[in-house]
């Protein structure tokens, strides 16, 4: 997704991403499957190694260990889907505040200070104001939600995210009738965000995305805190961050610390800097190719040079049944 010119080797076909940045950072690991779901669990530790395979220990805040507690898991699966291994969800991914390449966030995001945390509410809302994190979370039980995370550069995975519905959240904050759209802001500091200090792309920071109300009101639409059991990884977003699984990955914004509910559609930063390739619905499409690649097919995570694990890509990413609804009536070959 980063603008840049791209190399012969670089997705001119779906099945194809960057082999250097893929390769030299992939542990394929066996199995990560996850075992068997429990009512609760009674420590951080057994969350990070009894149920998934591989995760890297983590100072959580207490609050979110005592939410471990009470987790709902489990509450949306990917049926019949092996979830990729937690080393490949956490050290191939986009951050770009921490560099262009897949390994930079991991790299670089152990620098960022997400503690304390407080996100701002604004715009046609009636309770405006500064939260932390733990007052958005402490009257919400959490759900782990298995979903798979479609990017637009035509590789994906499968994630155990932990959070709950945004919709919780918009309700408790009562926004007026007057608000159509959600705007979400991602922190800009770039004393700990080294991407943000380099010439690799032409971004105007801070990120921006948005939503229509109808799909920030969806109930696949999650604010997470966690995955893998465990509190959020840096750079996966750590501590606040969207995920919205029909659409491409770049609109699950990471570290978020604004939220503002507006009438008008906000500019977003990828369809500010290059709408012809990257639109505000940004809805896994596989009959509307990228102008430098075709979206019909996807590289699933993990896999090697020569087993690439190809697959089809499913319209709305698998969960059309839930939510095509949202854009009936609209031509999604216009309003990509």
């Amino acid at each position: 997704m980063l603008i840049k010119i791209p190399r012969r080797s670089d997705c001119r076909e779906s099945e194809v991403t960057p082999e250097a940045l893929y390769l030299n950072r992939r542990q394929v690991l066996q199995g990560a499957a996850l075992s068997v779901a429990c009512a609760g669990l009674p420590s951080l530790a057994f969350a990070e190694t009894g149920r998934y395979e591989g995760v890297d220990a983590a100072d959580a805040p207490a609050w979110f260990n005592a939410k471990l507690s009470d987790v709902t898991w489990q509450a949306s699966v990917a049926e019949a889907e092996p979830i990729t291994p937690y080393r490949d969800a956490t050290h191939y991914n986009n951050f770009y505040e921490f560099g262009p390449d897949k390994g930079d966030p991991a790299a670089h995001a152990s620098k960022l200070v997400v503690e304390p945390w407080t996100v701002m509410f604004d715009g046609e809302v009636a309770n405006p104001g500064r939260y932390s994190v733990e007052d958005l979370f402490s009257p919400a039980q959490l759900e782990e939600r298995i979903y798979r995370l479609r990017c637009v550069e035509a590789w994906s995975m499968v994630i155990p995210w932990l959070g709950f519905p945004l919709a919780e959240l918009i309700r408790r904050l009562e926004p007026s009738s007057s608000a159509k759209f959600v705007r979400f802001e991602t922190l800009a500091r770039p004393e700990q965000m080294p991407g943000m200090r380099t010439g690799f792309s032409l971004i105007d920071w801070p990120y921006v995305e948005g939503l229509r109300m109808d799909e920030a009101m969806h109930p696949l639409t999650l604010m997470a805190v966690g995955m893998y059991g465990r509190v959020l990884a840096n750079q996966n977003g750590a501590p606040l961050r969207l995920v919205v699984p029909w659409k491409y990955g770049f609109k699950s914004i990471k570290s978020i610390v604004r939220i503002s509910f507006v009438r008008e559609q906000p500019s977003t930063t990828w369809q500010t800097m290059a709408p012809q390739e990257y639109g505000f619905y940004a809805n896994v499409n596989p009959e509307v190719s990228h102008p430098r690649w075709s979206q019909a097919r996807e590289r699933r995570l993990p896999g090697s040079l020569f087993s690439p694990n190809i697959r089809a890509t499913r319209p709305f990413n698998g969960y059309g049944d839930a939510v095509s609804s949202l854009y009936a009536g609209m031509d999604l070959s216009k309003d990509y």
